[in-house]
């Protein structure tokens, strides 16, 4: 069996089973406490303990977040593009900016695309 490489020993926890080789890291935002509203406050109150949850504190962290990935394109010269609800072309666009070179590792190219949430 090959050696684990960087990122597979660094997620090894979070892992089921094993992979040969990643092209793509999908991060989804889909967080089962955050569902409800009891699940959404238990949340909260043990990130920020004392704090009352209100809409500019959710918008704050949201802008936050928002900056800091575009602060890091931007530092590693990372294209970032946005994409229609339900694009399809995610795939063949990536394949465009996939580096040539077959030792690359990092991230090359950060999408963004927004589902619609459970209501």
């Amino acid at each position: 069996m090959p050696t684990p490489d960087d990122f597979s020993t660094y997620v090894a926890d979070l892992l089921a089973g094993t992979y040969d080789c990643v092209d793509r890291i999908s991060l989804r935002g889909y967080y089962p406490l955050g569902q409800t509203s009891g699940g959404l406050l238990t949340w909260w109150h043990q990130l920020h303990p004392g704090v009352l949850l209100t809409a500019e504190h959710l918008r704050r962290m949201a802008g936050d977040f928002g900056r800091r990935v575009h602060a890091y394109a931007k530092k590693h010269a990372i294209p970032l593009h946005y994409c229609e609800l339900g694009d399809k072309t995610k795939h063949a666009r990536a394949e465009k900016l996939r580096p040539q070179d077959p030792h690359f590792q990092g991230v090359f190219a950060i999408f963004v695309a927004k589902a619609p949430a459970l209501v």
